[in-house]
């Protein structure tokens, strides 16, 4: 196994388990909050915002780190 496929199975493995736990942590008790499936739905639409947020911040902490990985 190369170094580029250990990086694509780390990145696949951190994406899945990110959005297991978007879906435990954030989606379900979005979800299970309302009764009416319009509230469901737009509690869910909601909800990507949160997982966007999450996913920004990430790329940023990332980016962060690279940039100054050398001066580390």
């Amino acid at each position: 196994m190369s170094n580029q496929d250990v990086t694509y199975l780390v990145v696949a493995g951190a994406g899945a388990l990110s959005l297991v736990v978007w879906i435990a942590l954030v989606l379900v008790p979005a979800w299970t909050a309302y009764s009416r499936i319009w509230e469901r739905v737009a509690a869910t639409v909601l909800s990507l915002y949160v997982l966007a947020a999450f996913v920004a911040v990430g790329a940023a902490i990332g980016a962060a780190f690279l940039w100054y990985f050398d001066e580390l």
